[in-house]
């Protein structure tokens, strides 16, 4: 029983290592000599655990999806108007961008055209799929405008996130983040939800903002 739990911390520790080390110099500029040394153990016992570099990867894009998924999870059970879900989704997103390399090295290797392994499921597309689900429920709680193309919006709004995350990384700390996704979503809130439903979603939006970024 230790001697599997000391292999698990191992895994976990060189996973990590990995993570942070994608994260911050890239998939192709990192070799896993330099994550053996990053995640101090030795060739063996990555060896032991992963045969390739490659399966490191998958092993963050697999990590990051079940990260996603409890999220979702989390948020669709509360019982939030669809749109207050998909806004929460978001910032918890952000949040675990803000805390963990895991998620900030899934996002470079899933720009980096690093092919995802079946079953495992691009996380751009499941992202689409939440936010087409969500706002087409919105549209029916009359949260947005009646007239939408959900699917346009859905594309739009996982274009922003993304497209948010990708040129902060290069821009700004890490930690400004949950403040470029309220931005978002105030630009958001503003076109796409009728006027006097906007002050709750506005509201909502700053205080998540402000949760994210002093948690």
């Amino acid at each position: 029983m230790a001697r599997q739990l000391r292999a698990e911390q191992t895994r976990a520790t060189i996973i990590t290592a990995a993570a942070d080390l994608f994260d911050r110099h890239g998939y192709e500029s990192t070799s896993l000599s330099d994550i053996v040394a990053h995640a101090k153990v030795t060739k063996g016992a990555l060896y032991f655990h992963f045969a390739a570099k490659e399966d490191l990867a998958q092993a963050i894009l697999e990590l990051n999806a079940r990260a996603g998924q409890r999220l979702v999870a989390e948020v669709e059970s509360r019982g939030y108007s669809s749109l207050e879900a998909l806004i929460r989704a978001t910032f918890g997103a952000a949040r675990l961008a803000v805390e963990d390399p895991v998620p900030r090295a899934a996002l470079r290797l899933a720009t980096a055209d690093i092919a995802v392994r079946p079953p495992l499921r691009h996380p751009f597309t499941e992202w689409l799929e939440f936010a087409n689900r969500k706002f087409t429920a919105a549209v029916r709680e009359s949260d947005v405008h009646g007239d939408l193309d959900v699917g346009v919006v859905a594309h739009s709004l996982v274009s922003f996130f993304i497209g948010t995350r990708v040129a902060g990384r290069s821009l700004e700390p890490v930690g400004r983040l949950p403040r470029r996704v309220a931005e978002m979503w105030h630009l958001l809130i503003r076109s796409l939800v009728p006027v006097h439903r906007r002050p709750r979603y506005v509201t909502l939006a700053t205080q998540l903002e402000r949760e994210v970024r002093t948690a």
